[in-house]
């Protein structure tokens, strides 16, 4: 599957949030072209300000693999990751980390772009437009 395929699996995930009134916010991790971990936020129903979409698929990835390490793993994310989860995606070592729209206002380029691994791959822009316009609909609604 391409980049762009693996997106629109963290676009169901992000549509799943949106369902259930969170931050439309989805990810899935890819280990030999096989997802491994699907998850969106969770942080209104879990009452925690750390279930980002990014925390929830690092954790059910590295239970996949029974290791902490993502090493061999892709992350692909529907928004930037913020810098918390760019903190906690360098510490597992993860690969390469693929996002659809940039977050100017919280995302990790901005405050901690040395947040991620030396050796992580860092590809923006990925079905960016349907990933911005979730966002911007979903706040609409809010407003």
């Amino acid at each position: 599957m391409t980049d762009e395929e693996y997106m629109r699996k963290a676009l169901e995930e992000a549509r799943e949030a949106f369902r259930r009134d969170e931050v439309p916010v989805g990810a899935v991790v890819v280990a030999r072209d096989r997802i491994i971990a699907r998850a969106h936020n969770l942080t209104e129903t879990l009452h925690d300000v750390t279930a980002h979409a990014e925390m929830q698929a690092i954790t059910a990835a590295a239970d996949s693999l029974g290791g902490k390490y993502l090493d061999a793993c892709t992350l692909y994310v529907t928004v930037e990751p913020c810098v918390m989860c760019a903190g906690a995606l360098g510490w597992s070592q993860i690969a390469r980390v693929v996002y659809g729209a940039a977050d100017p206002k919280r995302g990790f380029s901005r405050f901690a772009p040395q947040a991620l691994h030396p050796r992580t791959e860092v590809k923006g822009g990925a079905l960016e437009e349907e990933c911005a316009e979730l966002m911007t609909t979903f706040f609409k609604k809010k407003r």
